[in-house]
Formats: C-alpha cells, structure tokens, sequence
C-alpha cells in the first residue's frame, strides 16, 4: 500500500530569477518589439478593388443571376439558381452571357422549355447583349447542389 501525501509549509519562496537580456534598456526593448501604433495604417487606407461588370459581385453578373433566381421549377417551389441547376455563369466584356445548366432528370416535363426560357429572360437583362443557354447532363443534378435557402424551404434542414 502507499504512503499518504506529505504536507510542508513554508513561510515564503523565493521567485525564480527573471530573463535578463545584457545591454538592453527597458526603451529599446518597447522600441524593437512594442506594438507601433500605425501598424494597420496601410491595411486600413486599402480601397476594395471593385469588380468588374461580368466578374461575380459585378453589376451585369448579380443583373443576371438576380434574373435567374425569378425562375422557378415547376414541380418544386424553388428558383431554379437556389435549387442548384445553374451550374455557371460566364459574362463577357461586351455583354454576351453563357449560362450552364442541367435539369433535375433528362425526362424533365420543361425539358425543352426550360432553356429558352432561361435564354429569353437572361437576355432581358438590361447590358446583356446576347445570351446562350447550354444544357449539360453531366455532372448529373442530385439534391445536394441545392443551397441551404432551397432545403430550408423545401423543408429539408
């Protein structure tokens, strides 16, 4: 069996001695690694750098995503960019759109409409001169491209 813990008492302990640097003044010290006070002076003056038009966040780009999200599946109570079946979006200097995406299933009933719906309302986009719709199948759609605004409202989170 073990002995029980010893207990000792003392009256005081002596601090253990402080780092000293020899030759090193309290002032150098704050000079070489104190906080300068205009240390964020140029971070903070940085302007952000503006997006072009056809770059995301850009003007016609948000224009015509913002057109897209007015589209809604048929079948399902989402527009069509929340649910995932814009697969991208590409905007050119001189206004000309190229929208890549896929549908639910191939035997999708708006199969044939659904492109030129999404092609006529893109080029209603004001700056947009012309607009060009590709379908693709692969990678197929599955519920898992949809963005967390379209499960929440289909119930789904």
């Amino acid at each position: 069996m073990s002995e029980p813990f010893r207990v000792e008492e003392v009256e005081s302990v002596t601090p253990p001695p402080k780092a000293r640097v020899e030759g090193a003044s309290a002032e150098s010290m704050a000079d070489t690694f104190g906080r300068k006070r205009d240390y964020l002076t140029g971070f903070l003056a940085q302007q952000p750098v503006a997006a072009g038009a056809g770059e995301p966040g850009g003007e016609l780009y948000e224009a015509v995503v913002g057109a897209l999200k007015e589209i809604f599946d048929p079948e399902i109570p989402v527009n069509i960019y929340e649910l995932g079946l814009i697969y991208g979006v590409d905007v050119t200097g001189d206004g000309d759109v190229a929208v890549t995406m896929t549908l639910t299933t191939p035997n999708c009933p708006v199969a044939e409409s659904m492109p030129a719906e999404v092609e006529l309302r893109v080029s209603a986009v004001p700056g947009v001169r012309a607009a060009e719709v590709n379908l693709v199948w692969d990678p197929p759609w599955d519920p898992a491209k949809m963005s967390d605004e379209a499960r929440l409202e289909l119930g789904m989170l």
